[in-house]
């Protein structure tokens, strides 16, 4: 990958090129109505620290506010018909969805109330959600131990399981074709013009100054840093998530369903007998930016005793991989932050997405090459989770949040 751009301005650049960046630059070649260049800085191509690359890469319609439900309906269907998307390219994989489902296991009365509430928003939006009574949850999945548990949820519809990597893959391939521009750099600086309510240039860590008509904020965990050289300020931290995938000595013969847990630990199916489990401390501060140091005590102490209580097979079953990650997590309401600044018109965020970013990328970087085209969106109105929200103090509370 180049170090340098090739031109000196550019009508869109946009900062990040994991999913969310490579899914907006993808979406703006695939608009007839964009003719303009683009520009992709990404400090890491090998990608190897970003969220993209420790994400469970499932994707579910479980959600408690119908816009989220939709966003994922259109990630299903975009998985799913992925060659037909990209021009029918027959280079492209033709890929599905492994859909054993998410299960939702409520200890309590209260929580099983939440469950009960958001099925009426997803049974609204078309989503196959059923409400399961312990005894159902046995006599379907008799590896569970549900003593403890009031009701379950669970959708096999579209939710599982795809190949999130092939997707990135093939948005950045193709965009490339199509001749947009991905470089090897970072934006250290950016800055505004007499007004203050436009970013006319952004500086190179290599000193390069490029002239942008609009910016894009795809930064993922580090968000707020880019928005701060904006001179602008969004509620996104990168908080620690970590993951371990490990072998049952007694593999369960049938799917696991991604098993959210009462105590928030959750696990699912990884095939060949592996399993993905994944948690966090019961403190979770934001972290800084290159801090990716495991913390082995929480599988000891809390992950591996949740889940032999839970599924008591998974009493013998020994980690083979191990590794930690960041949220992005927003903190006023745990839902996207996207849209233009309200002040710095041409800033546009893509930010916030709180852990179900990668399931909500073909939505999202479709919205924003809609925004950044013709200033509204075309397909999904994606508008109450614009920026102005924040100055407004009008949260969107997403209740499904794992």
């Amino acid at each position: 990958m180049a170090q340098t751009p090739t031109h000196s301005t550019y009508d869109v650049v946009i900062v990040g090129g994991a999913i969310m960046g490579a899914s907006t630059a993808w979406f703006l070649t695939d608009n007839p109505d964009f003719d303009g260049r683009v520009l992709v800085v990404e400090r890491d191509p090998t990608y190897s620290a970003c969220s993209t690359a420790h994400t469970n890469s499932c994707m579910r319609q479980q959600f408690s506010t119908e816009l989220n439900v939709r966003i994922s309906q259109f990630a299903a269907d975009f998985v799913k018909n992925i060659r037909r998307y990209m021009g029918g390219d027959d280079r492209v994989p033709e890929l599905g969805i492994r859909s054993f489902g998410y299960m939702y296991l409520a200890d309590t009365d209260a929580f099983a109330d939440t469950l009960r509430d958001n099925i009426n928003v997803q049974h609204a939006a078309g989503a196959a959600t059923e409400l399961m009574t312990p005894e159902q949850i046995k006599a379907r999945y008799p590896f569970y131990n549900v003593d403890d548990i009031v009701l379950g949820s669970i959708n096999t519809v579209d939710e599982g399981y795809w190949d999130g990597a092939a997707v990135f893959d093939w948005w950045r391939r193709q965009s490339r074709e199509r001749g947009v521009e991905y470089i090897e750099n970072e934006v250290v600086a950016m800055t505004r013009d007499a007004s203050g309510t436009r970013v006319e240039s952004v500086t190179l860590t290599s000193g390069e100054v490029i002239g942008c008509g609009q910016v894009v904020n795809a930064s993922g965990p580090r968000a707020a840093r880019t928005a701060q050289m904006a001179g602008i300020g969004v509620p996104v931290e990168p908080r620690k998530r970590f993951s371990w995938v490990f072998k049952a000595e007694q593999p369960l013969d049938q799917d696991l369903p991604l098993t959210i847990d009462p105590s928030g630990v959750h696990v699912r199916e990884n095939g060949g007998g592996t399993y993905q489990a994944g948690g966090h401390s019961d403190v979770d501060p934001a972290v800084d930016y290159d801090d990716f140091t495991m913390d082995h005590s929480i599988w000891e102490t809390h992950v591996w005793p949740v889940l032999a209580t839970r599924i008591p097979q998974f009493e013998a079953i020994k980690v083979t991989s191990e590794w930690a990650g960041h949220y992005s997590m927003n903190t006023f309401d745990h839902n996207a932050i996207m849209g233009p600044h309200n002040e710095v018109e041409n800033f546009v965020f893509l930010n916030g997405f709180s852990g179900h970013g990668l399931q909500q990328s073909p939505a999202m970087g479709r919205g924003t090459a809609e925004w950044l085209t013709y200033g509204a969106y075309r397909s999904l109105d994606l508008t109450p989770f614009h920026y102005d929200r924040l100055v407004a103090d009008r949260p969107i509370i997403e209740k499904a949040v794992i």
